[in-house]
C-alpha cells in the first residue's frame, strides 16, 4: 500500500509540473493581459511600467521559473485583476463549487441507484424500458439546454424555485454552506439538477448493465439454491459486486463535476470557481488560470487515489500493489 502511494504521489508531481508548463506557455501564446488591463491611450511607457509591475517584462522562460519556484511554497502570485493572491481567490470559491459538485453526486446516487437497480431487475417490463430510454435522453440532452429549460419551467412558469446565487448559509467550523438551510437547498437544487443528470444517466446504465451480467453468475444460483431470500441475494451479493464499477467510474465522475461546473455555474450564476475560471480566462488573468488548474488537477489525484482505497476495501481480493489474496 505503501508503495503504491508513494508511486502516485510521484506520478502526480510530475503530471502537475507538465500540466502548469503547457497551460503558462499556452497562455503567453493566446495574448498579453496588459492589451487587457491599459487604457488604449496608454503610451509606450505606460505599458512598459506595466509590464515591469507584473513581471512581464521578463522572458517567458524566467517568468515559467519564478512563478514554479513560488508555486513550491504555495505561491500562486497575485491576480492581475482583483491585485488580491490567486489561491485565496480559488478558495473563496471552492467551497461553493465543491458544495454543488457533491450535492449532484448525491442526487445521481440517489435517483441513479434505485432506478438501475429495477431496469435490470425487470429490463423487459414497461418501467424497465422506459428507464433505459430515459436513460439514453439524459446522455442526449446538453447541459446548457436543460439548464435554461430548468430555469424556465421552474422559476419563470412555476416560480417554485430561485435561479441566482446560494441563498442563505449557515457557517460551520468557519466555512458557509448553503445546504445548512431550507432557502439554500432551494437555491442549489436546480444547478445540482442539471450537473447531475448526465451522471444519474451513467449511473442506471452502469447499475442495469452490471445486475444483469451479475444475476445469471453461478455464485447467485448457488446462493438462491441454499434459500436466501431474494432481498438478501440483490442488496447483499449483487449489489456488493455491482458498487465496485460505480464507485470507480462515479469517482472519477465526481473530479469532473468539480474541474466542468463552469456550464453550470454560468447558467445559474453559482459564485464558484467555474464562474471565476470564465472570468479570468475573459481577462487573460495568469495566475487565477494557473491556479485553478493546479488545484483541480490535485483533486483528480486525490480522488482517484481515495477511489482506489475505497475498491480495495469492497473487493479484498483486489490488492493495489497488484498481488492477489
Amino acid at each position: 500500500m505503501l508503495v503504491y502511494v508513494m508511486n502516485r504521489l510521484f506520478q502526480s508531481v510530475a503530471i502537475l509540473m507538465i500540466m502548469t508548463l503547457i497551460v503558462f506557455f499556452g497562455l503567453n501564446v493566446i495574448g498579453n493581459p496588459i492589451d487587457i488591463m491599459v487604457p488604449p491611450d496608454c503610451g509606450f511607457d505606460c505599458r512598459a511600467a506595466a509590464e515591469a509591475a507584473f513581471g512581464l517584462d521578463r522572458p517567458i522562460h524566467e517568468q515559467y521559473f519564478i512563478f514554479l519556484s513560488r508555486m513550491l511554497g504555495g505561491d500562486f502570485g497575485n491576480s492581475f485583476v482583483f491585485g488580491l493572491p490567486a489561491l485565496d481567490l480559488i478558495l473563496s470559491r471552492m467551497v461553493a463549487t465543491l458544495e454543488l459538485a457533491f450535492s449532484a453526486m448525491l442526487l445521481a446516487v440517489v435517483i441513479g441507484l434505485p432506478l438501475g437497480l429495477w431496469a435490470g431487475l425487470y429490463p423487459e417490463s414497461v418501467s424497465g424500458r422506459s428507464i433505459t430510454a430515459l436513460s439514453i435522453l439524459g446522455f442526449s440532452l446538453p447541459s446548457f439546454w436543460v439548464g435554461i429549460m430548468l430555469i424556465m419551467i421552474f422559476a419563470v412558469e412555476l416560480g417554485w424555485l430561485p435561479v441566482t446565487g446560494r441563498g442563505e448559509t449557515r457557517t460551520i467550523f468557519g466555512v458557509e454552506l448553503s445546504i445548512l438551510t431550507l432557502d439554500g437547498w432551494s437555491h442549489i437544487f436546480l444547478p445540482a439538477l442539471n450537473l447531475a443528470l448526465l451522471k444519474i444517466s451513467l449511473t442506471i446504465r452502469l447499475v442495469q448493465s452490471g445486475v444483469r451480467e451479475t444475476i445469471g453468475m453461478d455464485y447467485i444460483k448457488f446462493a438462491r439454491a441454499k434459500g436466501l431470500s431474494r432481498n438478501r441475494i440483490i442488496f447483499v451479493h449483487v449489489l456488493k459486486n455491482v458498487m465496485i464499477p460505480v464507485v470507480t467510474v462515479l469517482g472519477m465522475e465526481l473530479g469532473t463535476m468539480i474541474a466542468f461546473a463552469v456550464v453550470t455555474e454560468t447558467i445559474f450564476s453559482w459564485p464558484g470557481m467555474g464562474k471565476l475560471l470564465i472570468d479570468a480566462i475573459n481577462l487573460l488573468d495568469r495566475p487565477v488560470i494557473v491556479a485553478y488548474l493546479v488545484i483541480v488537477s490535485m483533486m483528480f489525484i486525490l480522488i482517484n487515489l481515495t477511489v482506489d482505497i475505497i475498491c480495495g476495501f469492497l473487493n479484498p481480493r483486489i490488492r493495489l500493489d497488484g498481488s492477489r489474496s
